[in-house]
Order: C-alpha cells, then structure tokens, then sequence
C-alpha cells in the first residue's frame, strides 16, 4: 500500500474518532467547562442579578471577600457542617453494613427500610425533622418532656442547637450512601479468608482491622471523596433547615451565602466569586487528599 493511501487511511480513522466522540465533547463543553469559565468571567464584573448592568472590576470582588467577616463565618460554619456530617455518617454506614451483611431473620425488611431516608426528596426530610423537633408540638420534645430527661423544652431550631439538629438530620438522611458503598463492597469480600482467620483465633475485632478494612479501604476513598464534595456544597437542606426557623444565619454556608449574595443583594458578580472560590477550594482539597492516600486511590 502506497503512503498517500496509508495516510488518507490514518485521516479517516481519526475523523471518525473524533466525530465518535464528539457528543461527549460537546456535552462536556456545554455543562461543565462553559458554565466555570462563565462564572470566572462573572465574578470579575459588578453585575446586577436582573438588570443588565456591569462593569469591569477585575479581582474587586475577591478583594472584598477576603475581608468579609459573613463569608469567613459561612466558611467555617460549612467546614463544621461537613466534617461532622461526613464522619457521622461515615460511622453509622459503616457499622449499618456490617450488621446488614450478618445473616438474620428479616434482614430483607430492614435493608429496605434503612434505604427509605435516602429515597425521599429533601424537602419531605426536612418537614419531618422540623415537625419532629419541634419546640411546641414536636414528638422529640413530648418524649423527653415524659421521661423527666428535661423540664423545659428544647428549642431545638433555635439559634444554639439548629446546626447540631442539621447535622442529625443530614445523617440520618445521607448515611445510606455509605451504607450501599460498603455493603456492595462487603459482600464480595471471599469467605475463606474469615474462615482461616476464626481457626487462628481471630477475635471480630481483629478479623475487622486485618481482613475487613483493608478490603474496603478502595471504596471509603472514594466514598469520603464524595460524601465531602457534596456536603461541601450541600445547598437545599441547609437552606430549607434555617429558612423560617429564625436562626438561619447560624447555619449559613458557602452555597447558602453565595444564592444571597446573587438573589437577596442581586450581586451577581460576588455571587460568582464565592462560587469559583469554592470549586478552587474543592480542586486544591481533592489534589491534596489524592496525594496523601495514594495507594488507596490506586486500590479505588
């Protein structure tokens, strides 16, 4: 075959992978590189949200966050909100799992039903809690009331205990994740290797730390990896926790602050700032933590 011919045949070979794929390009483009680099773009203009007003202002916006005392609260009060709601729901998961995974009458029933938190919208989650917690009326309340635990009810939505009950209720509604990641990967755990570790006389404690973990190190990587993603920019419960609860402040996080900046300031440019403050954050964060546990990324 002549080198024209071999060339024209390399040609049609790359256009036509190209043109494969070509669909995921454009979705790519479309949702994900298009939308940050038009958020960088915002936030370097003073852009009213509605009115088609702005001006160039470079990095003014980010000048202004760094001495914004609201922003460093909504960042320390998010830290607080993640760390505690990703190692809690780490914790229950984790110990779900491994209960799920014993053999037990009904242990179908309780798999279902333990699913159920994770099902439901958001918005059904956090009803349910406010009307549990509820300082008035709430089941919470009448059943510490009735066992003498206190003598007054709790304000459990007020300023001082909102963020612990966001919390609970952030657990109680996304720890299934963790549960579904670690049961999966469990139940493709050999049982021989148990088996040899109970006739060395393995206690469960030991057959955990030594077969177990390790087995499930590669999906608790990933699992954390996602689970601090999402509850770092965790927007709808935290929101709906504290709209109307009067205390809304002391659980505002980035997300939260960043929609007020846009939609309660119409400051469309700040707005941005804060969001591509948080993606900067989230990719120095996701490169650290690659780097300091990277043969568990490797077993991921």
């Amino acid at each position: 075959m002549s080198q024209p011919a071999v060339s024209r045949r390399v040609w049609r070979q790359r256009i036509a992978g190209i043109l494969t794929i070509s669909p995921a390009l454009l979705l790519i483009l479309g949702l994900i590189v298009y939308p940050v680099a038009y958020s960088v773009w915002l936030s370097l203009l003073d852009k009213h949200s509605f009115f088609p007003q702005e001006r160039f202002i470079g990095l003014e916006n980010y000048v202004y966050l760094w001495s914004d005392p609201e922003f460093w609260t909504s960042f320390w009060l998010g830290s607080i909100y993640s760390f505690w709601t990703i190692l809690f729901q780490l914790i229950l998961g984790v110990a779900a799992a491994l209960i799920l995974n014993e053999s037990f009458v009904g242990r179908g029933l309780i798999r279902g039903i333990v699913l159920f938190p994770y099902m439901i919208p958001t918005i059904v989650a956090v009803i349910l809690w406010k009307w549990l917690l509820n300082d008035t009326y709430g089941v919470v309340n009448y059943w510490l009331l009735a066992l003498g635990i206190v003598h007054d009810p709790i304000s459990f939505l007020g300023t001082e205990h909102i963020m612990l009950s966001t919390v609970v209720m952030s657990v109680w509604q996304f720890f299934p994740f963790v549960l579904l990641s670690v049961l999966a990967r469990l139940q493709t755990i050999p049982e021989e290797l148990y088996e040899a570790a109970k006739v060395d006389g393995a206690t469960p404690v030991r057959r955990f730390l030594h077969i177990t973990l390790p087995q499930i190190q590669g999906i608790l990587f990933v699992v954390i990896l996602l689970r601090s993603i999402w509850m770092f920019t965790k927007f709808d419960t935290v929101w709906l926790m504290g709209e109307g609860a009067g205390a809304g402040r002391f659980i505002r996080t980035l997300p939260v602050y960043a929609y007020m900046r846009t939609l309660t300031y119409y400051q469309a440019g700040l707005g941005a700032a804060i969001a591509v403050i948080m993606f900067a954050i989230l990719i120095v964060c996701t490169v650290v933590y690659f780097g300091l546990f990277r043969e568990e990324a490797d077993i991921g």
